[in-house]
């Protein structure tokens, strides 16, 4: 994966992290919850009882978010330099990891780290490091 150098533009950036935080904050105030998305996505998986509503606007935000930028932009054409079964691979070994982790980027990355959560830091920089290691070592050591 590259960065589009030309295309980027520091402020939508910045408004997207500031609307992460945004979204993660208020769940947090008005709900009591963590925007951990794998924590959102399982407690969908087993329901229970007045979870279900909060869990699914939350996961629809998600998908609806980008639907509507595209109202007033176009998106930028995703490029993604793998085949379906590295893509695949990849998906299990991230949902394996967040079961190990008992959490996802979002929990711990965003939400674990704004509240200065040690294990959140640890579990941060454990998948951040596997994801580089795992980037050199197969663009640059395999050449896959």
């Amino acid at each position: 994966m590259t960065v589009d150098w030309p295309s980027f533009t520091p402020w939508t950036a910045l408004a997207g992290g500031a609307l992460i935080g945004l979204a993660a904050v208020l769940l947090a105030l008005l709900n009591g919850r963590i925007a951990g998305i794998s924590g959102i996505l399982g407690g969908l998986l087993k329901p229970v009882r007045g979870e279900v509503a909060w869990r699914v606007a939350f996961l629809l935000g998600l998908v609806g978010a980008p639907l509507a930028w595209a109202a007033w932009a176009a998106l930028p054409a995703p490029r993604i330099d793998a085949g379906w079964g590295a893509l695949v691979l990849a998906g299990l070994l991230v949902g394996i990891g967040t079961r190990y982790g008992a959490g996802c980027t979002s929990g711990h990355g965003v939400c674990g780290l704004s509240r200065f959560s040690v294990r959140s830091l640890a579990a941060t920089a454990v998948f951040m490091g596997a994801g580089f290691a795992t980037v050199f070592v197969l663009r640059h050591l395999i050449g896959f």
